[in-house]
């Protein structure tokens, strides 16, 4: 009797699994691996892309940041020329120790701390109450902003020369003004305090308004809980800008004063262009030449290029001894409050 075998139910050694696809298991392990190098390729990516979105800018710092501040360092200790600055000769502190004796370089540090006094006070009296003043709700206040931050967006030559023109000696408006009410004319650039106090009005005309919008933005992030508190226990206005306004904008007071006394330390082109036939000697008697002047005619003008270095760090290292003032300032003021 001959036995009928079914071929169905016994598969061939070495063929496929009934109902399952020829090469199955290849394109299972190809999707687990293409799985795999998406996942790493997205590690790499969340971890390396950080970096590399900053990095421009660390390659311009490096380019134009680190790289004078360690060429300016290395050339403060040689003496060496602009026409020739690949040309050093070892000289060690000798240009530093020449500061100490040098009287146009403390006339400069003088008229420096005299311009920053005269324009900082004043500039951030004046911000502070534009800005109480737009804190209230006014009528076109956004006009008003717009308005005040328009100098700081003004180029520097072009407001230190509507002002020379303002402070002409003979036919300047303000000479003018004096004139009417039976008052002198003043030598604005020749003359020493009338010099600084010209040069000061162009820095108080350009970041007053900069400053006020700074402090528009503190104001509007005091509670209002504190106002109505105060309002409520009889406060006048005048003393709750005293008790609530003043001690809640005590951080940015700080912050103001400290950026406002390093830009008073680097002020250059104002005093440049205040009177330009005596360039960047700073009047005939050198009478409002600052340290950014004074840094400019000696590296630029007399092309010593190791001396204008040397003067560079000696204004690095007052702007880090201002740092060092502000930390232990803000430190106090956080420990009292």
């Amino acid at each position: 009797m001959t036995t009928r075998h079914d071929t169905a139910a016994s598969p061939v050694k070495g063929g496929a699994a009934p109902g399952r696809p020829p090469g199955g298991n290849t394109s299972a392990e190809a999707d687990h691996k293409r799985r795999a190098k998406l996942s790493r390729r997205w590690q790499r990516d969340m971890r390396w892309s950080p970096y590399a979105f900053v990095s421009p800018f660390f390659l311009l710092f490096l380019a134009f940041g680190l790289f004078p501040l360690i060429y300016t360092g290395w050339a403060s200790l040689h003496t060496v020329e602009l026409t020739a600055p690949t040309d050093m000769k070892w000289t060690g502190f000798d240009n530093y120790t020449r500061i100490f004796d040098d009287e146009f370089f403390w006339n400069a540090a003088k008229n420096t701390l005299w311009i920053g006094i005269i324009s900082t006070v004043p500039q951030l009296l004046m911000a502070m109450g534009l800005a109480h003043i737009l804190n209230y709700k006014l009528r076109g206040s956004t006009f008003y902003r717009v308005v005040m931050l328009a100098p700081y967006a003004t180029s520097i030559a072009a407001a230190s020369l509507v002002f020379v023109l303002l402070f002409g000696r003979d036919y300047g408006m303000i000479n003018w003004a004096l004139d009417l009410v039976g008052l002198d004319k003043i030598d604005w650039q020749n003359g020493s305090w009338a010099s600084k106090f010209a040069v000061s009005t162009i820095v108080i005309w350009r970041w007053t308004g900069y400053n006020a919008l700074i402090y528009l933005a503190a104001m509007q992030a005091i509670p209002q809980d504190l106002y109505e508190s105060a309002a409520l226990d009889g406060a006048s206005r005048w003393r709750q800008f005293i008790h609530v306004t003043l001690p809640s904008l005590r951080p940015t007071i700080l912050f103001t004063v400290v950026v406002s006394t390093i830009g008073a330390s680097q002020v250059f082109g104002e005093p440049l262009l205040f009177d330009a036939n005596k360039g960047a000697s700073g009047g005939s008697q050198h009478q409002f030449q600052t340290l950014g002047l004074y840094l400019y005619e000696q590296g630029w003008v007399n092309q010593h290029l190791g001396r204008a270095s040397a003067i560079a760090w000696a204004m690095f290292l007052i702007l880090i001894v201002i740092g060092i003032i502000n930390a232990v300032i803000s430190r106090r003021l956080r420990a009292s409050s």
